[in-house]
């Protein structure tokens, strides 16, 4: 198991959740079951909270598993949700999931990402996402954010490129609200970095109300994607809670032929 060892005291750690979720001490309390004179305590250093205590407000305030282990360390408690590898024997059972859930999803496109965005798992169909781009931005461990935004990379052949961009960095800017992980926001001003390409695409606005397509260039048409994300809602090991599972699905009955055309011919 994988642990850290927060610095600062959970009662500070605590405030900083409710404040990102911008609760009032009031309105946690209420939703906690716990008088706000305790809480307020808690927060402050001047009460120790119990195990249960810390586990009852980080389900509360939504806090990732990774973050519910810091607290209780910060508290002085041991972690109890496991993070084992991926590839450790005990995660086999997930790993065949994740297989039949890609498998069968051919010959359409569905890869597996982390908490950062970074290739863990892809189907045979996805590796069309890997074409023509430049060797320093395939390179293990592959990013599918930064890969889907670098001007280099499929940014340059997308042909709606405001309106993902749009969609990408706003999905990009909740993750980083939801968990305050500093890696995550790194990767967030990074990519916002790559900026629209003209004044007219910064203040573009998305036209589709239902789905967004993602568009790409593919030889002399086009293929049109909408995809759905995935996560184990149940999870009770760090890892696990982290995968989500992206799917494309073709948007027209064109992209639909030629992905079929791709998985018949061995592409």
């Amino acid at each position: 198991m994988v642990t850290t060892t927060p610095t600062r005291p959970v009662g500070d750690l605590l405030r900083d959740w409710r404040r990102r979720r911008r609760l009032s001490q009031l309105e946690l309390a209420l939703d906690a079951d716990v008088s706000t004179r305790h809480l307020s305590f808690v927060e402050t250093g001047r009460s120790q909270p119990s195990r249960e205590m810390v586990l009852r407000l980080a389900e509360r305030l939504d806090v990732p598993l990774r973050e519910r282990n810091d607290l209780l360390i910060a508290a002085g408690y041991a972690p109890v949700y496991s993070q084992r590898s991926i590839d450790a024997p005990e995660m086999g059972p997930a790993r065949m999931a994740l297989n039949r859930v890609l498998d069968g999803h051919e010959p359409y496109p569905a890869l597996v990402v982390d908490r950062f965005w970074n290739l863990v798992m892809a189907n045979n169909a996805a590796m069309l996402f890997l074409e023509d781009v430049p060797a320093e931005l395939v390179r293990p461990p592959v990013n599918v954010h930064r890969l889907a935004l670098h001007p280099e990379g499929l940014a340059s052949r997308v042909v709606n490129l405001p309106e993902v961009r749009a969609h990408l960095i706003a999905r990009m800017a909740r993750q980083v609200s939801l968990t305050g992980d500093p890696e995550l926001a790194a990767l967030h001003e990074e990519t916002k970095a790559y900026g629209p390409v003209t004044e007219e695409d910064a203040v573009h606005q998305p036209a589709h109300d239902i789905a967004l397509p993602t568009i790409l260039r593919y030889g002399d048409g086009v293929l049109s994607f909408f995809s759905t994300v995935t996560t184990f809602g149940a999870a009770a090991d760090v890892t696990l809670a982290e995968l989500a599972v992206e799917a494309f699905f073709p948007a027209d009955d064109e992209t639909a032929a030629v992905l079929r055309r791709r998985a018949e011919s061995g592409e």
